[in-house]
């Protein structure tokens, strides 16, 4: 605005200049022509030149003359319109200046009346010479003026525009500073706050919802830092949801990986029970059967001895008869369904039953099997799991102490209970804490062929009887196991 309002200020000065330059360019012509007119006038008077022609002649300059002072005069009426707004001063000024002219064109009008009535050439020459010493100073007069008026018209345009610079310098300093405030106030804040979004949309696409951007200011910015907030916050609870659902089912997987690996195992073990169950049975029947056969045909063979053949078949019927019931039991305790019949029972017996049972093994490995001990106690328990309980313990003596030579079962009274200690040399068990887990086989210890027992479950049936069953293993010399029975009394009376 400062520039356009100075710009037209200066236009209006020079169109001013250029006018004041038109005016005194046609004072000077005034002045051309009236000195011309003067000396035409000399002349004809000095040479005598006709009247006529030199009535015409001047009259030709006189139509110039007086033309020019007429655009004179309209300048300087155009002039004192146009000081209207430049205050009484400047248009008196330029009044003056009219007034002037006014009195230049009088003195010219009353120079020609004398001009024409002289008629001796003195007359002629002082009628010119009086006009010049009163129509130069005018004339010079009001060129200087205007020449002063041009260069006041010049020295303010100059004046202007040095003004105009330095407010130019001066607004572009101020626009220059307004731009600074604007950018340090408005557009940088606003580009920081712009990377803080962008830097939170680089972190939201890395899965990274821990974006809290300042939601400080109410304008679009601050409500896009709002937006974006409780974008981030959905997604992260978005993504916790489908986390932990990818945690539920990979734990189910895992669960039913891990029912799955157990169905394997428990089938691996029913098939491997199962194989072994054929491959126990077919050992278990075929030795009495075997006995039971040739018995038979030796009574055939000496009728005469019939009587003791039968006695050895009816005792191979009792043993492959208790055998059958204990495979019966075995097979209940596989699937859960054991029953205990609790009854008075005299652990040397069971000891004695036992090593009966597996003569035929104890001969194989190589060992003689002996009970110690006295008269004890009867304790309550029943008396066949008890003997399938000691039964398992000298199978597993004969499979993992082979050659050793002996066993002992040592059965006595213990104060107010009856203890039976099964002992073998072996080799012992490197590690007894847990050896009766289910399953699980110690060195030297493990479910071993025929119908005996396992650890777990011989622990099962003692404990279910009131009974203690512990492993002591190495013995002192550094070889041997030992696993101890350990019943309560049943009464005070004591088996003869």
């Amino acid at each position: 605005m400062l520039t356009v309002t100075g710009a037209a200020a200066i236009s209006d000065r020079l169109d001013a200049a250029l006018r004041s330059e038109r005016r005194i360019e046609r004072y000077s012509l005034l002045s051309t022509q009236v000195t011309g007119f003067l000396v035409i006038a000399v002349e004809a008077f000095q040479s005598g030149v006709d009247a006529e022609l030199r009535d015409y002649r001047m009259g030709i300059l006189s139509d110039q003359i007086e033309e020019t002072f007429g655009r004179i005069r309209a300048d300087l009426a155009d002039a004192v319109e146009e000081a209207v707004d430049l205050g009484l001063d400047e248009q008196s000024r330029r009044a003056t200046l009219s007034l002037n002219v006014a009195r230049m064109e009088a003195l010219l009008n009353r120079s020609l009346v004398e001009l024409e009535g002289a008629q001796a050439p003195e007359a002629v020459q002082g009628a010119v010479n009086e006009f010049l010493r009163a129509f130069d100073p005018m004339l010079n007069g009001a060129i200087a003026q205007e020449r002063r008026t041009r260069d006041q018209i010049l020295a303010s345009i100059s004046s202007t525009r040095t003004a105009q610079s330095r407010a130019a310098l001066g607004v572009g300093a101020v626009t220059l500073l307004l731009l600074a405030g604007v950018w340090l106030g408005l557009i940088r804040p606003a580009m920081r706050r712009l990377d803080l979004l962008r830097q939170a949309s680089r972190e939201i696409a890395r899965e990274n919802f821990a974006v809290a951007l300042p939601e400080t200011g109410r304008d679009e910015i601050g409500q896009v830092f709002a937006e974006t907030n409780r974008m981030a916050s959905a997604l992260a609870a978005r993504k916790a949801a489908v986390d932990a659902d990818w945690a539920r089912l990979n734990s189910i997987i895992d669960e039913r990986t891990a029912e799955l690996q157990a169905a394997n195992a428990a089938l691996e073990r029913t098939d491997r029970d199962r194989r072994r169950f054929f491959a126990d049975v077919s050992h278990e029947l075929r030795t009495p059967l075997t006995v039971i056969r040739m018995e038979a045909e030796l009574g055939e063979a000496q009728p005469e001895d019939a009587g003791d053949s039968l006695k050895v078949i009816h005792n191979r019927a009792v043993r492959l008869s208790r055998r059958i019931d204990d495979l019966l039991r075995v097979a209940r305790s596989e699937t859960g369904e054991i029953a205990l019949e609790a009854g008075r029972v005299d652990l040397g017996d069971v000891a004695s039953d036992a090593v009966a049972e597996c003569a035929a093994e104890l001969s194989a490995a190589g060992i003689v099997a002996r009970v110690e001990g006295g008269e004890v106690p009867d304790v309550t328990g029943d008396a066949n799991w008890l003997r399938q309980v000691v039964t398992g313990l000298l199978q597993n003596t004969c499979r993992h102490a082979a050659g050793t030579a002996e066993a002992v079962l040592r059965v006595r009274a213990d104060g107010g209970r009856v203890r039976l200690d099964v002992i073998d040399r072996g080799p012992g068990i490197a590690d007894v804490s847990a050896v009766f887990e289910r399953f699980a086989q110690g060195e030297g210890v493990g479910r071993s062929a025929g119908f005996g027992i396992g650890l777990s479950l011989a622990k099962w049936v003692v404990e279910r009887q009131g009974g203690t069953i512990a492993i002591t293993s190495p013995l002192e010399d550094g070889t041997g196991t030992m696993v101890s029975l350990v019943f309560p009394r049943a009464g005070d009376s004591v088996r003869a």
